[in-house]
């Protein structure tokens, strides 16, 4: 990171002092991720043509791909219309769509329409999938071969895709019409027998996933199957495209960090935090915080309630930041936990049940541990009797929070929401309103008040 810190202070330097050759000397030996990250650093009026125009094409592209989706439409903007049209020509079919997306349509309309025929066509075809499908992700480039070609017309084959920039780390085995029949390594192809035909190397059907679902299984498949690259096929089995490694840990990195947002009530953040404004900040914040307050709204009515049992015994009002504040707790903590189990594939809804019943026992545990902890301070405050009613309260709201906290993201994910709306905020105010009913409810009876 030092290093990175340097060297944009010389970047820096030698744009101000307009050193072109200086500039050069300084980006020739660095690799693309880090010239990508340096310029990603840059001011947005910074000279990105001419930055560019130091690299030679292959680095361009490869550089431009690794800068941050977020950051690519306006250094796009700044390029020349033949540089615009050259690098955006040669990104994958995944990456260029995924770039096109975040172009306002005029812009995006323009860009298509000055791609080549296969490339527009392909971008087009992307562009229709669900922006949260396997089929965004899809990269239309890859190697077939055909099971009765012998290892080394396969070879011949490879070799002629790879002088076209094609990847040919995974070679694809299809039949003629295109169905997919296995994913072989390349170093399958470079070890087997010449005159063999490709079908010898071939071990069982090939995992593959159809481009409309959603982005999630692809990263659960990868990293079941410990896979290099994913097969994408339509319903009849042709290949359509690949997913590759690289592909799912950026979605990976993504749906965690959304995960994050909703866990904190807080809308998709998609500019880096240092890039977002106040105002876009304020934006993804307000809409859940307005809600909870007029959740909230429903506390002060629970309270408004039991006035009178409060103004019998205003002793009672000692403890009950701490209880609620318990029951928000637990729930929150069985919420996290389920969000992750669900995210992860470690539970579905069909193990909502059994789940409900072992987190019914975790929290009497955790209501019983509790409500000990506290029962000699409400006897200390307020007598015996408030000590019970303190230790009941706390046992059945921590149960209460905590059931809550658990069902509502398996609540959630039947309704196809994402469970991690289920949020903390969320769930700590679901957790006031019954803990104030629960206490006051409870108090009722123990000490025989109004209710």
């Amino acid at each position: 990171m030092d290093d990175i810190r340097n060297l944009l202070e010389d970047l820096q330097g030698l744009i101000e002092a307009d050193d072109r050759q200086g500039l050069a000397a300084l980006l020739e030996p660095l690799r693309v991720q880090d010239v990508a990250e340096l310029f990603s650093e840059l001011d947005s009026d910074a000279p990105f043509d001419v930055l560019f125009g130091l690299l030679d094409h292959n680095r361009q592209v490869r550089t431009f791909a690794y800068i941050d989706l977020n950051l690519q439409p306006q250094i796009l903007a700044a390029f020349s219309p033949e540089r615009r049209r050259a690098i955006v020509g040669e990104l994958d079919s995944d990456d260029r769509a995924a770039l096109i997306d975040e172009l306002e349509p005029p812009q995006a309309e323009e860009l298509i329409a000055n791609l080549p025929a296969e490339e527009r066509e392909d971008t087009r075809e992307l562009l229709a999938y669900d922006e949260s499908s396997v089929g965004r992700l899809m990269n239309t480039d890859f190697v077939s071969v055909r099971p009765y070609w012998t290892i080394a017309e396969a070879l011949d084959h490879i070799r002629a895709a790879n002088e076209n920039g094609e990847s040919v780390n995974r070679i694809y085995v299809t039949q003629l019409e295109g169905k997919l029949l296995d994913n072989l390594p390349l170093r399958a192809f470079i070890l087997g027998k010449l005159d063999e035909p490709v079908r010898t190397l071939m071990r069982r059907e090939a995992i593959s996933v159809r481009p409309e679902e959603h982005r999630e299984e692809a990263v659960r498949l990868i990293q079941h199957y410990d896979l290099e690259a994913l097969p994408v096929v339509d319903e009849d089995g042709v290949l359509l495209g690949t997913v590759t490694v690289d592909d799912v840990m950026d979605v990976a990195e993504e749906e965690t960090t959304e995960d994050f947002h909703r866990l904190a009530s807080v809308g998709a953040v998609e500019l880096s935090m240092r890039d977002a404004s106040v105002f876009y900040l304020f934006r993804k914040r307000v809409p859940w915080l307005v809600m909870l307050v007029f959740a909230n709204i429903f506390s002060g009515a629970a309270l408004a309630h039991y006035e009178s049992t409060i103004s019998s015994a205003i002793v009672l009002l000692f403890f009950l930041p701490l209880l609620i504040g318990s029951a928000g707790n637990a729930g929150s903590q069985s919420s996290t936990l389920m969000v992750r189990a669900l995210a992860t594939g470690d539970v579905s809804m069909r193990d909502w049940f059994s789940l409900l019943l072992k987190e019914f026992g975790v929290a009497l545990a955790l209501g019983i541990a509790l409500g000990l902890a506290v029962a000699g301070l409400g006897v200390l405050r307020g007598g015996v009797a408030i000590g019970i009613t303190v230790a009941l309260t706390m046992v059945v709201a921590v149960m209460a929070g905590s059931l809550i906290g658990m069902s509502l993201p398996f609540a959630f994910s039947k309704l196809k929401l994402d469970p991690a709306t289920a949020s903390t905020p969320l769930i700590t105010c679901i957790a006031d309103i019954s803990g104030i009913v629960i206490y006051f409810g409870i108090a009722s009876l123990v000490l025989d008040l109004p209710g």
